[in-house]
């Protein structure tokens, strides 16, 4: 056969002339009929009025037939239009699946990929989260411990741009450990901004949280150091812990913040806060982070002194012994006095952490070049907690957004709210939303800060507050140009009585971006929460995978169902929806459905999948989510969750249906049925999801395996029915195959 090469753009440029050289005929002929349809008779004589009537017929014919070759005309331009489009469709979903073998093979020799980001740890069982990619990529989030055992996981360190994940909370009523927070990612050799260190996990019993993760360090010419992360929250005796320790800059840029020591609030003493990091050249360097409130309140963290040539020390620096230093600084107060006076910030320098225990906000960095300040621990005492204070912003130049402040603790109401992370403006990382206060019911968590907007990681989402019912988590922070959206903070554990809180919703991603993933929902041995929902993707990012649902230990209540997957964006070339969360599982209620898969682009782009359903003990398996349906263009729908089992005298839960295709795709899978319970009784597999239809060329998508049936011995459980598959597409495509019972 003989090869053909094609430019989409020549195709779709040649498509717009004949556009052009179609109107301007248009044109023409409405000009012409004016004179031609409608003639006037020469005379009142019988000749001159046929002779008119001829001639118009005449014009009239003329436009009918005009008009029908400028339909055909505009058919054809539409169609030449369509084949430039589908060219370069097809030339990007071959490049698309590019970085899938490339990452298999760091991920095969390294553990982790080139670009992506960490799984994050399973719920109740104290893994740590995984590490995010070599070059791009946030760490996962530390999974909750174990009911009964103990720590909560580590969270995932970051890639070269990206942030580490929070530390997974402890579940242990007795008092086990909050996890230690990821360290945050060191940036690109050249240049680049650091990742902020992960959120050390909380503790409900006796023994203190979880130590703050330290930030990362810069490039090595331009970036600014990651802030530390605030220390683990302690609800009992025990003291609150450490704040992570400021990462270093680059030759130009500032010295991360430390984080806020964490706070007790039954009787311990105050974390200390972590240590500022220091400039090198010109840039300032980072605050101290605050002592956590307690009986004692923790001692604040020394600040990082400022660069060489220029820079202001960071708030609590130790007085310089160089006079040449000392000079610089004098020099540097003398310019900040009047712009402190007239605009409440600095020129340059570092805005101050708010008051602890007043929920005072972080002053904003310098106009120039300065971190936002850490906002202030809510205020303890009365009824109801404090709401903790924001973080301030960044400088405009470059500089890092303050951490909010954790709530106050409410003694019989309501836990105070966590502040919002201060947001960074050109150059930057958003800084963490505060943890929500414990009480009766906790408090929500703050927002994370969003991204600069030219570069820098968005803050994470605040985790939400603990109490009979926990606290729901922050929302993650929006990216900039090309950053992810922050991830969702995890909602607040609940009392063996109550409910976990909802996961915050991951932040929307910038123009290259991708959504951040939603928070995990609160552990309860009740009511477990929901998960968040993943963020959306920006104009060319991938949606952000949903949050999975709590478990559920108590007889005939439902864990979390999962959140749902966000939506790519408008114009992504091969990026996917985002993965529906999982559902969690329950004792003896019925399991929860997974969560859906967020759709693709609207021209290109493949569905995500669903999430598997929640596993229930005794009860009928969850619902598996169904799979997201695929750009209008090119794309492929995303496979449906599979169904969850069952184990006691219950039916499966059914498998999700598959996407919807593009107009060049295939449709998605459908999940397969859940087995049955194992049981005497007669029960049922899990129906399986009906695959998805393709639209013009693709095949359909298989239908999912009905459910398996009870073991040989037991009294009959039947196989659930399989699902059918998807219709092929309307040019070209086979129908997908109908699933195995």
């Amino acid at each position: 056969m003989s090869w053909v090469m094609v430019s989409p753009e020549l195709v779709v440029a040649a498509a717009a002339d004949l556009a052009g050289i179609g109107s301007a005929i248009s044109s023409a002929n409405a000009a012409a009929a004016v004179n031609t349809t409608g003639l006037l008779t020469a005379g009142a004589d019988e000749v001159s009025t046929a002779i008119a009537a001829l001639f118009g017929a005449q014009g009239q014919a003329y436009q009918a037939a005009s008009a029908q070759a400028a339909a055909f005309y505009a058919q054809f331009v539409q169609a030449l239009s369509a084949g430039g489009g589908a060219y370069a469709a097809a030339e990007a979903a071959a490049v698309s699946p590019l970085l899938a073998p490339i990452n298999a093979q760091f991920v095969a020799a390294t553990g982790r990929p080139l670009i992506g980001n960490g799984a994050n740890g399973a719920l109740g069982t104290g893994a740590n989260g995984g590490p995010g990619g070599w070059l791009i990529g946030n760490g996962g989030a530390g999974g909750s411990g174990a009911p009964g055992a103990g720590a909560g996981g580590n969270g995932g360190a970051g890639g070269l741009f990206g942030s580490g994940g929070a530390g997974g909370a402890s579940t242990d009523v007795a008092g086990g450990a909050g996890g230690a927070g990821g360290a945050g990612g060191n940036a690109g050799m050249l240049f680049g901004a650091a990742g902020v260190g992960g959120v050390g996990g909380f503790s409900n019993g006796g023994a203190t949280g979880g130590a703050g993760g330290a930030g990362g360090d810069a490039g090595m010419f331009f970036g600014s150091g990651g802030s530390g992360g605030a220390g683990g929250i302690s609800r009992s005796v025990g003291d609150g812990a450490a704040g992570g320790a400021g990462g270093a800059p680059g030759l130009i840029g500032n010295g991360g913040n430390g984080g806020n020591g964490g706070a007790s609030t039954g009787g311990g003493d105050g974390g200390p806060g972590g240590a500022g990091g220091t400039g090198v050249l010109i840039g300032n360097g980072g605050n101290g982070g605050s002592g956590g409130t307690g009986a004692t309140l923790g001692k604040a963290g020394i600040g990082g002194t400022g660069g060489v040539l220029l820079g202001l020390d960071g708030f609590t620096a130790p007085a310089s012994t160089s006079p040449l230093h000392t000079l610089q600084q004098d020099v540097i107060n003398m310019v900040n006095d009047p712009f402190q006076t007239l605009t409440g910030r600095p020129l340059i320098g570092n805005g101050a952490n708010g008051t602890p225990g007043t929920g005072a906000d972080g002053g904003a960095g310098g106009w120039l070049f300065g971190n936002g300040g850490n906002g202030g621990q809510g205020t303890i005492g009365g009824v109801n907690g404090g709401a903790g204070g924001a973080g301030g912003a960044g400088g405009i130049l470059f500089g890092t957004g303050g951490t909010g402040g954790s709530g106050g603790p409410g003694a019989t109401g309501l836990g105070g709210i966590g502040g919002a992370g201060g947001a960074a403006l050109l150059f930057g990382s958003g800084g963490a939303g505060g943890s929500g206060g414990a009480g009766a019911v906790g408090g929500n968590g703050g927002a994370g800060g969003n991204a600069g907007a030219l570069l820098g990681a968005a803050g994470a989402g605040g985790a939400g507050g603990a109490g009979a019912v926990g606290g729901n988590g922050g929302a993650g922070g929006n990216g900039g140009l090309f950053a992810n959206g922050g991830a969702g903070g995890p909602g607040g554990f609940g009392s063996p009585a109550g409910a976990g809180g909802i996961g915050g919703a991951g932040g929307n991603g910038g123009l290259f971006g991708a959504g951040g993933t939603g928070g995990a929902g609160g552990g309860s041995t009740l009511a477990g929460g929901a998960g968040g929902a993943g963020g959306n993707g920006g104009l060319f990012g991938a949606g952000g995978t949903g949050g999975a649902g709590s478990h559920s230990t108590a007889a005939g209540v439902s864990g979390g169902a999962g959140g749902a997957g966000g939506d790519a964006g408008l114009l992504s070339l091969g990026a996917s929806g985002g993965a529906g969360g999982s559902g969690g599982s329950s004792l003896t209620a019925a399991g929860v459905v997974g969560g859906i898969g967020g759709a693709g682009g609207l021209l290109f782009g493949s569905g995500g999948a669903g999430g598997s359903g929640g596993f229930s003990n005794s009860g009928n398996g969850g619902a598996g989510g169904a799979g997201g349906d695929a750009g209008l263009l090119v794309g492929s729908g995303g496979a449906g969750g599979a169904g969850a089992s069952a184990t006691g005298a219950a039916t499966g839960g059914d498998g999700g249906a598959g996407g919807k295709s593009g107009a060049f795709g295939l449709g998605g899978d459908g999940g397969a049925g859940g087995a049955t319970g194992l049981s005497g009784a007669f029960h049922i597999g899990g129906k399986g999801g009906v695959g998805g239809s393709a639209v013009l060329i693709g095949n359909g998508g298989n239908g999912g395996n009905g459910g398996n049936s009870g073991n040989a011995g037991k009294s009959g459980g039947a196989p659930g029915p399989s699902g059918a598959g998807g219709a092929g597409g309307l040019l070209l495509g086979e129908n997908g195959l109908n699933g195995l019972m």
